[in-house]
């Protein structure tokens, strides 16, 4: 399968051309993610090379802010590399997070609700004894 896809992106000029390109930016990417800290790289990727410019998107400012600041590490990092990278720029782009519902309230059931009022009988008086018979009460 493989082999018919790279053979169908070499049978066209334009293709074959995307086709590097896209290898060229996936290996970047994978280098940027060797070189940068981890806490920027999960907040960041390779968007683009321009030339001999990296543009790399921010996912918000203070990661484009820091960065800025390490810029002229990253482009040491990626020559040693044998990346021919020699200026970084930096883009903010956010990236809309899907929107996570929070979990819903479990109900205690009867028999839990029974066992509660059970197990709080043979406790002294406490916090935890308040609110296990807040709990039993809500079920």
């Amino acid at each position: 399968m493989t082999h018919r896809l790279n053979a169908f992106l070499d049978s066209n000029q334009d293709l074959r051309r995307l086709s590097q390109q896209v290898d060229r930016l996936a290996t970047l990417q994978r280098h940027y993610q060797q070189l940068a800290p981890a806490s920027l790289s999960r907040s960041s990727h390779v968007m683009q090379l321009d030339g001999q410019t990296l543009i790399l998107g921010a996912d918000n400012g203070a990661v484009a802010a820091k960065l800025r600041q390490i810029s002229n590490e990253l482009i040491s990092l990626f020559l040693t590399r044998g990346c021919e990278v020699t200026g970084i720029q930096i883009r903010v782009q956010v990236r809309v997070q899907p929107q996570i519902q929070p979990p819903r309230p479990r109900k205690v059931g009867q028999h839990g609700k029974k066992a509660l009022e059970e197990f709080v009988v043979e406790l002294k008086d406490s916090p935890l004894k308040d609110a296990l018979k807040r709990l039993a009460k809500r079920g």
